[in-house]
């Protein structure tokens, strides 16, 4: 049988040019440069997936799957909203913006989508609902269109943009544990590698 070090020979390794790791979360400048792109270029379904992705700190999978009733009541879409985790089965609670609800009213007037509709539709045949392959394109058309590089970038980066902007406003790594659906506090020190980060910000100030 061939060896993995052979196997990796003849066929090359799976992450050779790419960079393996957690996806970098976008800063707040990036988040509004991608915010104005997306507006100046009417863009109003992709736009409400960024913001809806950024303020709900889903899961590419839950977010894709999400229905008009999953985040309106009656005709308004509400300020919050709580959907079952297709990982972990248990329920998340997200909050949705005041920005966020009008650009996600917006769609669904302009979609013509009903309460029992998918709320990001697929425009291909073969999928009744934005797959998450679309998704991370989406996600990497993005950020490349604000420069930076797609490969550190992906459906995850959306995912950690929030809880770790709120960490490092509020340092309250319990609060980023609920908003994320994390049952253990070592998966959000994990998920977000904040131990490192502060690590390297006291080393930052620290002058020797």
């Amino acid at each position: 049988m061939e060896s993995t070090s052979n196997a990796a020979k003849t066929h090359g390794l799976w992450n050779k040019g790419k960079l393996v790791g957690q996806k970098s979360p976008l800063r707040l400048k990036e988040i509004w440069a991608i915010r104005v792109r997306l507006q100046l270029a009417k863009r109003i379904r992709e736009l409400a997936i960024f913001n809806l992705a950024i303020d709900s700190k889903l899961r590419g999978c839950d977010l894709v799957k999400l229905r008009v009733n999953d985040v309106c009541h009656g005709d308004r879409v509400s300020a919050r909203a709580i959907v079952m985790q297709q990982k972990t089965h248990r329920p998340v609670q997200f909050e949705i913006t005041e920005g966020t609800r009008e650009i996600v009213s917006s769609w669904i007037r302009k979609a013509g989508l009903g309460a029992a509709d998918y709320l990001f539709p697929s425009r291909q045949h073969d999928s009744p609902h934005l797959s998450t392959r679309q998704y991370a394109r989406m996600v990497g058309s993005w950020v490349e269109r604000i420069g930076l590089d797609p490969a550190a970038y992906g459906t995850h980066t959306m995912r950690r943009t929030k809880p770790t902007l709120i960490y490092r406003w509020t340092k309250n790594l319990r609060a980023v544990q609920l908003l994320l659906g994390h049952t253990k506090l070592e998966s959000t020190v994990r998920y977000l590698g904040i131990e490192v980060d502060d690590a390297l910000e006291m080393a930052e100030q620290t002058e020797v």
